[in-house]
């Protein structure tokens, strides 16, 4: 389900991905406050489409302004531990990784989830991309659905 909000003008093209981050101390006494502030904090959302017609907003977090969109929230790839692991089920990163050299880091440390969270596996996806995990994890990639 999409949501209207504002981001920032350079940012507004269909299939633009960002990760919310909350509010800033620039928006404080902005009177669009409710329809730029209105998305879930450390979550990756997709630009679905712009808004036509829509005027470009001042912004003192935005030098260019802001616009309005349609996003939506993105689902994310991460490995997680692979041992009893099915669609539907509920899981939970197994933690950081500091080896940031590794090819699965990316999915080990994700943009968009938090570790302490549990979410809802959308797919599995199948073996990582790393041959050795040198935290000696067995793992499985997968995708996580972030909205629940």
């Amino acid at each position: 389900m999409s949501t209207v909000t504002l981001i920032g003008t350079r940012l507004a093209e269909p299939g633009t991905e960002f990760i919310y981050q909350g509010e800033a101390d620039g928006c404080a006494g902005c009177p669009y406050r409710s329809q730029c502030l209105n998305l879930s904090t450390d979550t990756k959302y997709r630009v679905t489409s712009v808004r036509e017609n829509a005027q470009t907003l001042e912004c003192a977090m935005h030098d260019d302004g802001v616009r309005a969109v349609e996003v939506e929230p993105v689902s994310v790839r991460a490995n997680i531990h692979g041992k009893g692991a099915f669609a539907g089920s509920k899981t939970s990163l197994p933690g950081p990784c500091p080896y940031i050299e590794c090819p699965s880091h990316e999915f080990c440390d994700p943009d968009g989830v938090e570790f302490d969270e549990e979410y809802r596996i959308r797919e599995i996806l199948g073996e990582p991309p790393h041959d050795v995990c040198h935290l000696d994890r067995s793992l499985e990639l997968v995708e996580l659905d972030v909205e629940d």
